[in-house]
């Protein structure tokens, strides 16, 4: 059922510990739930509701206005939006960009998407980067809270969800010119489309495999390369990607992972992840490249990490980026294998593009080996 938007109906977002809000529907009229999280940016909105790591969560924007430059078909990360709910101070029908197709209201109707506006999203970012990520339920068709409530203890934890087969190919594909002198094996668990392009850019010829392809089927491509995804959920439970990697890491050949495709690489050699206080979600997270000294602003999401005591005492593992507002680990490397990992998105789609070097030195180690 469509959201009338000259009439908004009443909406209610209520709390894992009790918390509710009040506001205005936007989008789809109904009810949803999911982990609730928060994204800092200041634009790219797009991009990240249809980021699939996104898959299984309700977002918060931080920004006041959301949806005032409008949506177009080239602006996306996938084919759908991933995002189970959405949640903002001013949610916009009204768009000003000429490029624009459609506004953020059609789009999310479009994609059944519910959503909250008018809510003080301070007030909310504030309350879980003090007591924590929590789930919570939005609804636009039912107003009584002890129902809500109900509903919302049904709803499962993130922390131990398998969510990568939910969002990965059905299929395999490919991107790039397949007479490249370099092939690259993709291990799907939500990966977006711009780093599938920005590997293309850079000559390879890729092909993208479902999440649970097995190791004898990925090494039929006769890859020069392996690139494991980002994607949902809890590295943790994934024992079928940490066997194949391990496969992978076995041929001794090039091995680049991004968010969980950098957990899933500590998990290979036998370093633990944990599920994060509230995790990092924006564009503006600053990291220093332990190697260079240099510090980059980059684009982030992602709300489990790997243990840094267990990485500090490894002696198969370096590290090579950290997190400079709380030390967490943003980058390691194999030292008796060509493997290396981030846990943030160097492709940054949105984002600066400080870190888009990582894919020319995936290309260079390619080539060296």
């Amino acid at each position: 059922m469509p959201n009338q938007d000259s009439n908004p109906v009443p909406a209610v977002l209520v709390l894992e510990d009790g918390m509710v809000f009040h506001g205005k529907s936007f989008g789809m009229i109904g009810t949803t739930s999911g982990e609730l999280c928060f994204n800092t940016g200041m634009t790219g909105y797009q991009e990240v509701f249809t980021d699939p790591s996104y898959y299984g969560q309700v977002l918060i924007m931080n920004n006041v206005h959301t949806g005032n430059y409008g949506v177009k078909p080239e602006d996306v990360e996938s084919d759908t939006v991933k995002i189970k709910g959405l949640i903002g101070r001013n949610l916009e029908e009204k768009y000003s960009r000429l490029m624009a197709s459609d506004s953020l209201q059609h789009y999310l109707l479009e994609q059944n998407i519910v959503a909250i506006e008018d809510v003080d999203t301070r007030a909310l970012v504030t309350h879980i980067r003090e007591k924590g990520a929590m789930n919570c339920i939005i609804s636009s068709e039912h107003t009584d809270i002890e129902k809500l409530k109900s509903m919302l203890k049904e709803v499962p934890s993130m922390d131990g969800l398998e969510l990568a087969s939910k969002v990965t190919t059905e299929k395999i594909y490919h991107m790039g010119d397949p007479a490249a002198a370099i092939r690259i094996a993709v291990l799907d668990f939500g990966v977006k489309r711009n780093i599938i392009q920005c590997m293309a850019d850079r000559g390879a010829y890729v092909r993208v495999h479902p999440a649970k392809t097995s190791f004898e089927e990925l090494i039929e491509f006769q890859p020069h390369g392996f690139f494991i995804s980002n994607g949902p959920g809890d590295p943790s439970t994934m024992d079928y990607a940490v066997a194949t990697v391990k496969k992978i890491l076995e041929t001794k050949k090039p091995v680049f992972g991004i968010c969980l495709g950098h957990q899933l690489l500590a998990l290979a050699n036998g370093i633990p992840t944990f599920k994060m206080h509230h995790g990092h979600r924006g564009l503006n997270h600053p990291v220093k490249n332990l190697m260079t000294g240099v510090c980059e602003i980059t684009t982030q999401n992602h709300g489990f990490a790997v243990d840094p005591d267990a990485v500090r005492k490894s002696d198969k593992v370096e590290i090579t980026h950290v997190n400079l507002n709380d030390d967490s680990i943003e980058g390691i490397r194999l030292k008796d294998r060509p493997a290396f990992s981030v846990q943030y998105h160097p492709e940054a789609t949105p984002g600066p593009h400080d870190s888009r070097y990582l894919f020319d030195d995936f290309i260079q180690l390619i080539n060296n080996n």
